[in-house]
C-alpha cells in the first residue's frame, strides 16, 4: 500500500484508529471454541463489525505463532480476508523481527510476500543491516520500534548516552535516513507523551504507530497535541479494550461500539486539523 492511500483512507473515514487483533485462544468467547478455526471466526466477526471505524488492523503474531502450524493458518486466513474484503485497510504484522541481513531478508519475504502484510514491526537495535532488507520491497513499510509503551522501556531505551540523549533518541537519529517517510514508520508508545515533541523534532514527517490507548491508559488528546502533523502522521492502536469488550455472543457488536467511540473522538480532532491546517506536504 502506498502511503498516500493510507492518508486518503484516514481522511475519508475521519479516523486514524488501528485495531490490534491480539486474539488469545484463552480469552475469546467460549462458544467459538466449537468452530473449526476459533481464532479466525473471532477475527472475521471483529473485522466485519469494526472495519468502517478503523484504517488498520495490527496482527500480534505471537498469539498465532504460539498455536503452532494452525496458528499460522489462522493468521494467513485473517490477512487474506482483510485483503480480499477490505483492501483499503492497512495491515501490520506486529512481529518485532530483527536479525542479520540474510535472516532479515527471509523475515521480510515471509511477511510481505508469503503472508501479504503491508507492513511489519522491526527491532532496529542490531543496526541498519537488520532493517534495510525490509526496505527493498515496493509499497511495503518497515515500522521500527522507537520508544515502546511497556514499563521495561526504562531499562534500556530511556537510559542516557554520553551526549545526554536517551538511547532511543540516538537510535531514531541514526535510523531516520535508512529509508524515508514512505517506507518507514516508528512505534512510539502512547503512554510516553512527554517525549513525543522531541521525537517530532527529529522525524517531523514520518508516521508514528502509537499503541497504548485504552487498556494501557494512554490519553488520545494528549498524544495528538504533540504527534499530529500536516499529513495526520499517526496511527493509534487499541486492542484489548475493543476486541474483548464482551465475552458472549455480543462480542462483535460490543467491539464495534468501542471502536466507534474512539473513531468519534478522532473525528473531532481531525476536524480541527484538516480544516485549519495548510495543504499536506507531498
Amino acid at each position: 500500500m502506498k502511503l498516500k492511500d493510507l492518508i486518503d483512507q484516514i481522511k475519508n473515514k475521519e479516523s486514524f484508529l488501528c485495531i490490534g487483533l491480539d486474539s488469545d485462544i484463552n480469552k475469546i468467547p467460549k462458544f467459538l471454541l466449537n468452530e473449526d478455526d476459533p481464532i479466525f471466526s473471532f477475527n472475521k466477526s471483529i473485522i466485519d463489525h469494526t472495519n468502517k471505524f478503523c484504517i488498520a488492523y495490527k496482527v500480534n503474531t505471537a498469539f498465532y505463532e504460539s498455536l503452532g502450524a494452525k496458528g499460522w493458518v489462522s493468521m494467513k486466513k485473517t490477512v487474506d480476508y482483510i485483503n480480499s474484503h477490505y483492501p483499503e485497510i492497512f495491515t501490520i504484522a506486529d512481529a518485532k523481527r530483527g536479525d542479520i541481513g540474510n535472516t532479515s531478508k527471509m523475515y521480510a519475504q515471509s511477511f510481505f510476500m508469503e503472508m501479504n502484510f503491508d507492513s511489519v514491526t522491526i527491532n532496529p537495535y542490531m543496526g541498519s543491516d537488520s532493517v534495510k532488507p525490509f526496505l527493498e520491497f515496493e509499497n511495503r513499510i518497515a515500522i521500527l520500534l522507537g520508544l515502546t509503551s511497556n514499563t521495561g522501556a526504562n531499562d534500556i531505551q530511556l537510559k542516557t548516552t554520553n551526549n545526554d540523549d536517551f538511547i532511543f533518541m540516538e537510535m531514531i537519529k541514526s535510523s531516520k535516513n535508512w529509508g524515508d517517510k514512505n517506507n518507514m514508520m516508528y512505534v512510539v508508545g502512547a503512554t510516553k507523551p512527554g517525549h513525543i515533541e522531541k521525537i517530532r523534532s527529529i522525524i517531523p514527517d514520518h508516521f508514528l504507530l502509537m499503541p497504548g490507548v485504552g487498556a494501557q491508559g494512554g490519553d488520545l488528546n494528549e498524544i495528538c497535541k504533540y504527534a499530529l502533523n500536516d499529513n495526520i502522521g499517526i496511527i493509534v492502536n487499541s486492542s484489548r479494550s475493543i476486541i474483548y469488550a464482551s465475552d458472549n455472543e455480543t462480542y462483535a457488536s460490543a467491539a464495534a461500539e468501542q471502536a466507534m467511540i474512539l473513531q468519534n473522538k478522532m473525528k473531532v480532532i481531525l476536524s480541527c486539523l484538516l480544516y485549519t491546517s495548510p495543504s499536506p506536504r507531498d
